[in-house]
């Protein structure tokens, strides 16, 4: 079945969020193994940097410690500190290597320069263009900009809503083309088939979150998205084989 509109980005790619989020435990390794196991081409998760300096993929940010369980933030704690469940970038390429793209959430865009730095140590080790698979998010467009400006080869993200694009979208979209933003990434709710179009004519990949039915990874996939976050790996993978055989 061929898309009603085509997709700039062929086959669009599958981004598990947070790993295989709805077939195991979220943010560790076995999810993320089994996403890919199960035919995902992307990974999903928020990054942080712990107080010693380790890149580590957790949702909240906050961990429970002690006696009391009192909650503390993930960068005011040591690597050694934090739940087992918990893994480091360097973790997951060396479980998972690095045939797949992979989807950073930046809750605090100093820890970027350690994220890259960990994704270069992984490269060094695998052979593998990492960067160039690496897309960092955020809400913020100054700061992509800013990230722009210090790797050219980094993949950049603009993950946010329709209703906070100040100017309107096509103001947006022209915005993210000169500062040569990669994407925008729109819960799924928000994009229609005009939107998507409206963007690819600046050539910026639209992506959407939040797709969890078969029925809005359908309409996704028709609108011409270019990539779709979802929990269910295994309906997004059925999803994307069908409206591009190619990805099989």
């Amino acid at each position: 079945m061929a898309p009603r509109i085509p997709a700039l980005l062929i086959p669009p790619i599958g981004f598990a969020h947070r790993g295989a989020r709805a077939h195991e435990q979220e943010n560790t390794l076995a999810a993320f193994s089994r996403a890919l196991e199960m035919g995902a081409t992307g990974l999903e998760s928020d990054v942080w940097v712990t107080a010693d300096g380790q890149v580590v993929l957790d949702h909240d940010g906050v961990v429970r410690m002690g006696r009391w369980q009192r909650k503390r933030p993930i960068p005011d704690c040591r690597r050694d500190e934090l739940p087992d469940h918990i893994p480091s970038l360097a973790e997951l390429y060396s479980k998972c290597g690095g045939g797949f793209e992979l989807s950073l959430d930046l809750k605090d865009p100093d820890a970027a320069p350690a994220v890259v730095a960990s994704v270069d140590e992984a490269a060094a080790r695998t052979g593998l263009p990492l960067r160039q698979r690496l897309w960092l998010c955020h809400p913020d467009v100054n700061t992509l900009v800013e990230l722009r400006n210090l790797w050219p080869d980094v993949r950049l993200c603009n993950s946010t809503r329709l209703s906070r694009m100040d100017g309107g979208p096509e103001r947006r979209a022209a915005v993210l083309a000169e500062a040569a933003i990669d994407s925008v990434n729109l819960h799924q709710t928000d994009w229609t088939g005009g939107l998507v179009t409206l963007f690819h004519r600046f050539g910026v990949l639209c992506f959407g979150w939040d797709a969890q039915q078969p029925r809005v990874l359908r309409e996704l996939l028709d609108m011409g998205i270019d990539a779709v976050y979802s929990d269910h790996v295994d309906r997004m993978r059925e999803a994307l084989t069908s409206w591009y055989p190619e990805s099989r």
